[in-house]
């Protein structure tokens, strides 16, 4: 049975990576474009339309307030942006894999951040006696500022990549297993 399940497995990662690398691409991107368009909306509420950051919870946290001061919700995201990234990972050649193992790297960081975060909701006890849940960094950069920042960090190589896979060298081309590159 554990055979079966890891060759299960090792098909999935496989078929992600080979025939439906671009589709997988597409939808993976959508769920980073849509999370990143809250942090942004979150920001314009608060810089553009003077909101109190309280009340400033971007468009699906003004109906769902829960899902801003969840810190099992941002986990979640931060653990599910990681696992996106490891498992397309290896349809990646060339340069656009140097440029997705950078945006992997920052996102390796960001998901520990939150485990931090999560960790110390779940404990009642947070970091140097803070009021609330506190991040290292979130030492020198408020919260709403900082991943607004860590999204764009982990995003932009993630795009340069993108970018790269689609238009690669003869060599990447040669070692790609998908049909992601345009003609």
């Amino acid at each position: 049975m554990a055979t079966q399940t890891v060759s299960t497995s090792h098909g999935l990662i496989s078929t992600l990576n080979t025939r439906h690398h671009k589709a997988a691409l597409g939808v993976y991107l959508a769920v980073v474009v849509a999370h990143w368009a809250e942090h942004i909306a979150q920001a314009v509420q608060v810089y553009v339309l003077g909101w109190p950051l309280k009340e400033a919870r971007g468009v699906l946290g003004v109906p769902f307030p829960w899902l801003v001061s969840s810190e099992w919700m941002h986990y979640g995201y931060a653990l599910l942006m990681l696992i996106g990234l490891l498992l397309l990972r290896p349809g990646f050649t060339g340069r656009g894999r140097t440029w997705w193992n950078i945006s992997l790297g920052i996102q390796i960081w960001h998901h520990l951040e939150h485990l931090l975060l999560l960790c110390q909701a779940l404990a009642g006890a947070n970091l140097l006696g803070r009021p609330v849940p506190t991040s290292v960094i979130q030492l020198l950069v408020p919260r709403m500022e900082l991943h607004l920042f860590y999204n764009a960090l982990v995003f932009a190589p993630m795009v340069v990549a993108m970018l790269l896979h689609r238009r690669p060298r003869p060599v990447e081309r040669a070692g790609m297993r998908c049909a992601c590159a345009v003609a």
